[in-house]
């Protein structure tokens, strides 16, 4: 089964777990974008919540990324838990090495997730999730990882007012650069938010990830902007800007998109 088979599969699958969607007051919206850290809010039974880059840019030395529609959708199993399918339907890469350019064009590889929240699955207060993921290689042209990953997210968060503080942990068992085998791999991510308005977020965060591959140990530090709108209910636009902290690090990335709940 090809990527885009597998991402309707899994679509439909979301979208029968929503039906019939249950009717309450004010319906919880809370997108994980446009934060590098991951929320402890869980999207409501019966719901579907569409997350979707319109433009993710990067700049990684002499290697350019640009990827176009990047997807999450989220749904509710029960008051504390949901599902999660990720997909890239467009990803296109430029590098240069030794004055040879190279580039690129094809779909990215499938993350299913199942998030579970501990405290407060509304987001409010002090929140506490887990999130374990998988991904699945289903990428082409060679812009995937090549095999199989996984790793477990512990998002923490607390709600103060118009402020907010965000604790992210994530280990992983990362792929191979080689695209074959697996090595240990984890994050750590430290968010401070402010409510700018009544439909306006703002966020600044600190983000290190420590990745021991076999081929090329490296310790990544980059730090984050990001603000949402809502523009109006159940409806969000959002952008991102990250800049690295060392030499490691992709020098710049630029993020555009938003969110809808169904």
């Amino acid at each position: 089964m090809g990527a885009p088979a597998m991402i309707r599969a899994a679509a439909a699958l979301l979208l029968v777990a929503a039906t019939p969607a249950i009717a309450q007051d004010g319906p919880r919206f809370c997108p994980n974008r446009p934060s590098v850290g991951t929320s402890t809010c869980i999207t409501d039974p019966g719901r579907v919540l569409v997350e979707a880059s319109g433009v993710d840019w990067q700049r990684d030395g002499d290697a350019t990324s640009i990827l176009v529609g990047d997807l999450l959708l989220r749904t509710g199993i029960d008051d504390r838990t949901e599902a999660q399918v990720g997909w890239t339907p467009l990803s296109h890469l430029v590098s240069r090495e030794n004055g040879l350019r190279t580039v690129a064009t094809g779909t990215g590889d499938v993350r299913l997730g199942i998030r579970r929240n501990l405290r407060h699955p509304d987001g409010e207060g002090l929140s506490i999730a887990i999130e374990g993921f998988a991904t699945l290689p289903t990428a082409t042209d060679g812009l995937g990882r090549g095999d199989w990953s996984a790793g477990l997210v512990v998002p923490v968060s607390w709600e103060m007012g118009k402020w907010s503080l965000a604790l992210t942990g994530e280990v992983d068992a990362e792929t191979n650069a080689s695209r074959t085998g697996r090595h240990p791999a984890g994050a750590l991510t430290l968010g401070l938010g402010r409510d700018l308005a009544d439909t306006v977020t703002a966020v600044v965060e600190v983000s290190g990830r420590r990745d021991d591959d076999p081929a090329r140990a490296q310790t990544q530090v980059l730090t984050a902007a990001s603000i949402a709108w809502e523009v109006r209910p159940r409806m969000q636009l959002d952008l991102l800007v990250a800049a690295g902290l060392d030499a490691q690090a992709p020098s710049l990335r630029i993020v555009l998109g938003g969110a809808v709940l169904f």
